[in-house]
């Protein structure tokens, strides 16, 4: 009696263990590549399936988007200054067998691609673009990385440059530039406003020969303002034909 009780449960712990390797679940976001005896089989999931212990295995893949972050990368522009560079790459599988069976670990395999490319865009590029036309660069990464990934089945959706540390000497030079750029900008702004106003002088001195009145008012004008200061001797010159009448004999 004790040796039948033995074997069932020894029967039900080997059933128990077929049944944890036959059964697989996999999540939402997962699928189950399936091998049967090495050879590839499909594509499972998502959910409950099943496997034939010890003759098939899966491998459970993540189809979620992956953040991969591409460490600092040193680099000779198109016109020979030095920059470091770091990325983010957003990716995904779409392909569960290929990334199993093309490529060893997509997920390295992937970040060799992201870092190799950096350098190489960036030695294709002069400064002012890595500086200026950042989305330009981005773009041309995501479509190169792709372009290599897609094999493996892996889908590069955005890669984004997240900073560009330049040399000192460098960084020197391009506030130099800028302020040079900003007084130039200022002087332009300035002389532009004495032309204005050399024209608009010159208007009026045409107004005021054609109306000497209008230069006897102006001088009017000049005395009210100033004569709010009381603290100040004010000499106003007065027009000779203003005062003229004043001198003739009666």
């Amino acid at each position: 009696m004790t040796g039948a009780i033995i074997g069932i449960i020894v029967f039900i712990f080997l059933v128990m263990i077929i049944a944890s390797a036959a059964i697989k679940i996999a999540q939402e976001y997962e699928r189950g590549v399936v091998f049967r005896l090495g050879r590839f089989t499909g594509v499972r999931g998502p959910g409950l399936f099943m496997i034939i212990p010890f003759i098939e295995r899966s491998v459970k893949v993540d189809l979620r988007v992956v953040t991969m972050d591409v460490p600092s990368q040193e680099a000779i522009t198109k016109d020979n200054v030095t920059v470091k560079v770091n990325a983010v790459v957003y990716y995904r599988v779409v392909k569960p067998e290929d990334s199993v069976i093309k490529v060893f670990d997509h997920r390295y395999a992937t970040s060799q691609i992201a870092q190799t490319t950096l350098r190489s865009v960036l030695g294709q590029s002069e400064l002012d673009e890595v500086l200026a036309q950042r989305e330009k660069i981005n773009q041309t990464l995501q479509r190169i990385i792709d372009e290599q990934t897609d094999p493996w089945g892996v889908k590069v959706g955005i890669v984004e440059i997240k900073e560009v540390e330049l040399p000192q000497t460098m960084q020197r030079a391009i506030m130099a530039q800028a302020e040079a750029e900003r007084e130039k900008r200022a002087k332009i702004v300035h002389a532009e406003g004495e032309l204005q106003a050399a024209e608009k002088l010159a208007e009026a001195a045409k107004v005021m020969a054609t109306q000497p009145i209008a230069l006897q008012l102006r001088y009017l004008q000049t005395l009210t303002v100033i004569a709010t200061e009381k603290t100040n001797t004010i000499v106003f010159p007065l027009p000779v034909d203003m005062i003229a009448p004043l001198l003739k004999p009666k």
